[in-house]
């Protein structure tokens, strides 16, 4: 059975990591937003952030005996939802030899923090980066390509054996902040993903995050 874990989508961020990593109950937590004023890499390094970009944490709990490769997990979501990249060891997500995004995994007692930042449209990127996409992608892409990556990341970690085990489904709940402590009512929505799908529950009457038939073209 799928593990079900709530969504939190907001316009700007000190750290993803963080909030996702404050907002922990019970269930797994997915933080994304398209602006972070301070974002980090591995061993504290600032993250550069591009003019259109994905910030985007999972927070979930974990017992000490558990030793998945979680950094490997998520970049192999990652390169699933940007179907041209590649990984580069141990935390770097590349477009040809530019590198275009990056992995951080954080990991605290029985909690662990998985993020992704991802370079979407960057027209003056500095040397050795760049962005994903030749055109800006507008306001709203971040939401869809955190989503995915959050349902991919989810369905690798119900799998059993490697990173790369069979497709399965992956299950969100959405929730906006003010509703975060409000009771709802549950509802199903199906949103095929390729071979993939994503069962989405909503709290509320909001749009599932839905990929464009551009997201696995041009990415």
């Amino acid at each position: 059975m799928a593990t079900p874990y709530f969504q939190l989508r907001l316009e700007s961020v000190p750290s993803t990591q963080d909030v996702a990593r404050d907002n922990l109950g019970e269930l797994p937590v997915l933080v994304m937003s398209p602006d972070q004023s301070k974002g980090r890499g591995r061993a504290g390094d600032e993250w550069i952030t591009a003019e259109r970009a994905v910030a985007v944490s999972l927070a979930f709990k974990c017992k000490d005996e558990d030793t998945r490769p979680f950094s490997l997990m998520a970049g192999v979501a990652a390169t699933q939802v940007a179907k041209r990249t590649r990984l580069k060891w141990p935390n770097d997500v590349m477009l040809g030899d530019l590198k275009v995004g990056g992995i951080l995994v954080e990991r605290s007692a029985d909690v662990v923090v998985v993020g992704l930042g991802l370079n979407l449209w960057w027209p003056d990127p500095p040397e050795g980066m760049a962005g994903l996409l030749g055109e800006d992608p507008g306001d709203d892409r971040y939401a869809e390509v955190a989503g995915l990556w959050g349902a991919e990341f989810m369905r690798l970690m119900d799998s059993d054996g490697s990173p790369m085990a069979g497709l399965s489904i992956s299950t969100a709940v959405y929730v906006s902040r003010s509703e975060w402590t409000s009771p709802g009512i549950l509802t199903e929505r199906a949103v095929p993903l390729g071979s993939t799908r994503t069962v989405v529950w909503s709290l509320r009457q909001m749009p599932a995050v839905k990929p464009s038939p551009q997201v696995w073209s041009d990415m």
